[in-house]
């Protein structure tokens, strides 16, 4: 059955599409998953343990929990102190990942059942503190923004892929991860794994 509820694709798209740029990293050496660039967070490791960070701090403010310690950097004014800040492989931050995913699915579960019927309801407000300032979300904000978040971030890890200059990863060889990417691969099997769907040739 192919997906259509919105935030069930939101969910699986964000997952499917930082771990398919996580398994091209886990192509490239070491010096290259940790060049410097000057967008966003600044190497494609420190982009994708942010998009990961991010996942796990705002399923914690979701589900009204103590936020964890940050594991992504440069650490994030108001992080919790204690962060355990690391450099990890493309293989340990897609564990990561599918822990922060599968996490942010079941909260996303309990959100659509409202507290009438013991969830968390999408439409119950959340308080988020950045800095002096508290500001106020209804939990289907949250959630949109976090499931959308990866996208611009990914956007940068596929502008630095680009400028590695890597014979493999030109033109068709960057990977393209927008959601109608992931149905024809994943739901449909109409597209093969790492192939593009409009190819420019």
């Amino acid at each position: 059955m192919m997906s259509h509820d919105p935030l069930d694709i939101l969910l699986k798209h964000d997952h499917w599409g930082t771990k398919r740029l996580l398994e091209v990293c886990g192509t490239l050496s070491s010096d290259h998953f940790h060049q410097r660039f000057d967008i966003g967070p600044g190497s494609l490791h420190d982009t994708l343990a942010h998009i990961i960070g991010a996942m796990r701090r705002w399923a914690d403010r979701i589900a009204d929990r103590p936020l964890r310690p940050s594991f992504d950097r440069p650490v994030k004014p108001g992080t919790p102190s204690g962060a355990d800040v690391k450099v990890l492989t493309p293989v340990q931050l897609i564990a990561a990942l599918d822990e922060a995913a599968a996490d942010l699915a079941d909260i996303a579960g309990l959100c659509r059942r409202p507290q009438s019927q013991g969830g968390l309801g999408l439409d119950s407000i959340i308080l988020v503190h950045f800095g002096q300032t508290t500001y106020r979300f209804t939990r289907g904000v949250a959630l949109v923004h976090v499931l959308t978040h990866g996208t611009h971030h990914r956007a940068q890890c596929l502008n630095m892929l680009r400028r590695l200059g890597l014979p493999d990863l030109q033109g068709d060889g960057l990977p393209e991860v927008a959601a109608a990417d992931w149905q024809a691969e994943v739901e449909t099997g109409q597209l093969p794994k790492f192939k593009r769907r409009n190819p420019s040739q």
